[in-house]
């Protein structure tokens, strides 16, 4: 299904001007989708595609600081990604690592802090040890927290939450005590989710924390994602009335 957002069609410049004194999401998380069509779209192979689209993510990462939106959480690898084929695989732990080790002086430099979740044990000995030392050094930092989604899914997430929650003992259950297990219970839940790609799923993606956040979808695949569409989303998640099921405050009692 195409999506038409015609916010995408305004420049970058007008774009940020409507976000201007405007409420701003505290917590965008993005579902990254669409290197492997983008790739296959210009004749390339698949990790052609991933590499470009860590373009989209320094851009992104820049315009979330820039704004001044604290928790942007990517969702870079999923549990379900380790079934895919072993050197697409091994190339995209190359990647990572490149990524954490490439982008440590800018992340410092910017004074934004690196967070990882997911089952993180899985991932090569040399991409936890970089992982670790990135996260270590921009741990004190608070102008931009930036979460990676690394062997991550939200239904192993909950199943991790509930194995914490047993070894606890905690006798009585509720939605606190579960989002306190979580892998980043000090986060705020998602306001905004953003979908590259014109795809209208939340891949086993932050299944806990979504449960009330707006969905924004585009058909722009993720290397071609750039702050204006950033930007697009978050001025359509400004125009809307969220309600979390209660009666409008605009409508004066009625809805």
């Amino acid at each position: 299904m195409k999506v038409v957002n015609p916010l995408e069609e305004l420049s970058e410049e007008e774009l940020r001007a409507r976000l201007e004194g405007s409420a701003l999401p505290r917590h965008v998380a993005i579902i990254m989708d669409g290197n492997g069509r983008w790739a296959r779209s210009r004749g390339f192979a698949r990790i052609r595609g991933h590499q470009a689209g860590v373009k989209a993510v320094r851009e992104v990462v820049t315009a979330c600081r820039e704004i001044g939106v604290p928790y942007l959480t990517l969702y870079a690898f999923s549990s379900e990604n380790w079934e895919r084929p072993s050197l697409e695989v091994a190339a995209l732990m190359r990647l990572l690592k490149n990524y954490v080790v490439g982008e440590r002086d800018e992340l410092i430099e910017k004074e934004i802090r690196l967070r990882a979740i997911g089952r993180l044990d899985r991932l090569p000995v040399d991409v936890r040890a970089e992982l670790a030392r990135t996260m270590d050094r921009t741990a004190a930092f608070d102008r931009l927290t930036l979460t990676l989604a690394l062997s991550y899914g939200g239904r192993a997430e909950l199943v991790d939450a509930v194995r914490r929650i047993v070894v606890s003992g905690e006798e009585r259950v509720d939605e606190s005590v579960i989002s306190a297990h979580l892998y980043a219970p000090d986060h705020p839940d998602p306001d905004l989710l953003v979908r590259t790609s014109g795809e209208f799923r939340v891949s086993n993606f932050l299944l806990w924390e979504i449960a009330y956040a707006e969905m924004y979808v585009t058909n722009v695949y993720w290397p071609d994602f750039r702050a204006k569409h950033l930007y697009a989303a978050i001025v359509d998640y400004i125009d809307r009335e969220r309600r979390f099921g209660r009666v409008s405050a605009r409508a004066g009692g009625r809805g």
